[in-house]
């Protein structure tokens, strides 16, 4: 079965994507700055967190990354358009994508749709429209968050937050569901071996039952010694290339045939 991939699983969780109203909680919220602060623990590790910018306005764009580094993060791509946006994530593989819907040549919701259904990163969209039409077309794409303009501090840096909080949870899931799959997997092939195992453990005692058998008619009926009868029933198989079980039947059905006769 193939890996599913964030914007399939967000399409099945689309109340889960943050509406203007969640935002203005979590930023009336007293924990949402320290959500925040979590979500960019990364800067305890050594680093910030990265992102890249996708605004095809130039002023909007200055404003939104210096907004972006005065709070911590490390911007490492900024997109005029769609196809820049989907090459600078490929490129960079950012902990967070911040995408304007109306850019030209290629719109946000487009980009965002191919960077989620690749995995790469979280896309939070960015509008100056609220219109539920753009909201249900950002969710279908597989944003995870949605912010209009201007951009306010209070409103952003939690969605950002969010976001990657809830990108590192869904690929999470989505690695142990791997986990579990390939688990499944080896046991089913343990299962499969144990099971020719035991059937060539079935077929070995039932030819050996059969040779002791065919041995002691070969005995009774034709004087053999034990050792003999065995070595002649193992020598005729190799010599006429006949399975021992084989020749065991065949030598069952000659000489069992008589005793039957007899009685």
């Amino acid at each position: 079965m193939g890996r599913m991939t964030v914007q399939d699983m967000d399409k099945e969780h689309e109340a889960e994507v943050l509406t203007e109203e969640e935002l203005d909680t979590l930023a009336a919220d007293g924990d949402a700055a320290s959500k925040a602060e979590q979500a960019q623990d990364k800067k305890t590790e050594g680093r910030k967190p990265t992102v890249v910018v996708a605004e095809d306005e130039s002023v909007n764009r200055m404003d939104l990354v210096a907004m972006l580094e005065d709070n911590g993060y490390d911007v490492v791509g900024q997109a005029a358009n769609g196809e820049e946006a989907i090459a600078l994530t490929r490129e960079f593989k950012p902990d967070v994508v911040c995408m304007d819907v109306k850019m030209p040549h290629m719109d946000g919701i487009t980009a965002a749709g191919v960077i989620c259904d690749e995995n790469i990163a979280p896309v939070v969209m960015l509008t100056a429209f609220s219109q539920i039409d753009l909201v249900k077309q950002a969710i279908g794409a597989g944003a995870m968050a949605y912010v209009t303009k201007p951009y306010e501090e209070s409103k952003l840096l939690p969605a950002l937050a969010v976001a990657m909080g809830r990108f590192a949870e869904i690929n999470e899931l989505l690695d142990s569901v791997e986990r579990s799959e390939n688990e499944l997997k080896d046991t089913q092939e343990k299962l499969k071996d144990t099971e020719e195992q035991l059937k060539k453990a079935q077929d070995t005692l039932e030819e050996r039952k059969l040779v002791d058998r065919a041995k002691g008619l070969l005995m009774d009926k034709a004087n053999f010694t034990e050792q003999g009868a065995f070595r002649w029933i193992q020598k005729t198989s190799m010599d006429q290339r006949i399975p021992k079980k084989r020749l065991a039947q065949a030598i069952i059905e000659k000489y069992g045939e008589d005793d039957q006769d007899n009685d």
